[in-house]
């Protein structure tokens, strides 16, 4: 009798005991044994035709069927019905048939049966993948909802702080204006100077706040100048002249090539991401610390390099510190204020720094040995700012080409 027949003649014996064998060993669905019946036809049909793609309809559907819950465990359900029908399928050709015959059949059926379950096994990793691909689809919008969200929040909540720090600010300067008429003692002196210095830092907080709304919603504009990158420095020195001198520190500010070549950005934009790394820089470098500015002319860049001897910056954190609200994992805050040693701050200047920058169309990244408060081995900041030699637009051209001219 050939293998064809003899699986037809076993179909019903087969049928029956492979359905009470698995319906009690497997949480199957109730139309199990309809299921079986088809596996089995199609099984018949591959052993007749010695192809076993036949099978392949009934794998893929079985595939396609699995639940979330399947997917979610780590033991495979499909394979494991897989391995109980090949199972049970050898043990009704042994119990069933003369021994010749049944080993005749098993080896031709074989084949067929292990290419069930290395093509289910197939399947199933392409659904699982399709599942997985979609999970991750999800979080990375619920993430983006997130992120939205959270910007959405920083553009409400600076609108809404301005309007009433603009009033704080209009009356303290009425009330001092009242005040300076008569003689004020050094407390009351104290207090007005209390208020004034508070408003002015809430100011430069909602300022960023702004800028990172900016920022993230693509809407920060540029307005392009001729600009020198030494007169920047130079500025920006000054400014900071009486925060170096509190804290005991050195800050040396080289000449370099390119620093005195006119270039094309927004100088307040370009200042504020100097103004940023620099503050940055001071902030985690203990007093009596040292802070180095260098650079060099690479092409179409100029580089701006900041040094400091400070603390350092683990190199799981060298990504992080350009992110919105982000602070160094390692370290505790001392104090607050945005050049006291480890001060702290709301963790939006180099987030902000980075946005400008890659707004003109440079980068800026920090490179550091690690993290260390005993060692100080320091941080390094590079800041590429394009080196355009003619205005970004004709009109700007046409405005500045006397400037141009002369330089």
């Amino acid at each position: 009798m050939q293998e064809p027949e003899l699986l037809r003649n076993l179909q019903p014996i087969w049928l029956s005991r492979a359905t009470e064998a698995m319906a009690r060993s497997l949480n199957i669905r109730d139309d199990l044994r309809a299921q079986l019946e088809r596996f089995f036809f199609l099984l018949t049909q591959a052993v007749e035709t010695g192809n076993p793609e036949w099978l392949d309809p009934v794998l893929d559907e079985w595939a396609s069927s699995l639940t979330q819950t399947d997917l979610e465990a780590r033991e495979s359900n499909l394979l494991s019905f897989i391995r109980e029908i090949m199972q049970r399928t050898i043990d009704v050709c042994r119990q069933t048939l003369h021994e010749e015959q049944a080993l005749s059949l098993i080896v031709d059926i074989i084949p067929h049966l292990t290419y069930c379950y290395e093509k289910a096994a197939q399947a199933e990793i392409q659904v699982r993948v399709s599942y997985v691909s979609n999970q991750l689809k999800q979080v990375q919008q619920t993430l983006e909802r997130l992120d939205r969200s959270k910007s959405d929040f920083i553009a409400v909540a600076a609108h809404e702080l301005k309007t009433p720090l603009t009033l704080v600010e209009g009356y303290a300067a009425m009330l001092r204006e009242v005040l300076n008429k008569k003689e004020l003692s050094p407390y009351e002196q104290e207090l007005l100077n209390g208020i004034s210095t508070g408003t002015k830092r809430l100011k430069l907080i909602i300022d960023d706040m702004i800028d990172v709304s900016m920022i993230d919603n693509n809407l920060l504009s540029l307005n392009f100048q001729p600009v020198w990158v030494n007169r920047l420095l130079s500025v920006i020195k000054n400014e900071l002249e009486p925060f170096i001198k509190e804290r005991h520190q050195t800050l040396e500010i080289y000449d370099f090539p390119g620093s005195s070549e006119m270039t094309f950005g927004d100088p307040e934009r370009l200042l504020q991401v100097l103004r940023n790394v620099l503050t940055n820089a001071m902030k985690y470098t203990p007093d009596g610390g040292k802070i180095t500015v260098d650079g060099r002319l690479l092409p179409g860049f100029i580089e701006v390099v900041v040094n400091d001897t400070g603390i350092g910056i683990a190199p799981e954190d060298q990504l992080l510190i350009f992110d919105k609200f982000a602070r160094l994992g390692n370290s505790d805050l001392h104090s607050s204020g945005k050049t006291k040693f480890k001060g702290g701050g709301p963790g939006l200047g180099l987030h902000i720094a980075r946005g400008i920058i890659e707004s003109h169309g440079g980068a800026i990244w920090v490179e550091s040995p690690g993290y260390d408060e005993e060692k100080l081995p320091g941080s390094t900041f590079h800041i590429l700012i394009p080196h355009r030699r003619e205005p970004p637009d004709e009109k700007l051209a046409r405005l500045l080409a006397p400037v141009i001219g002369a330089a």
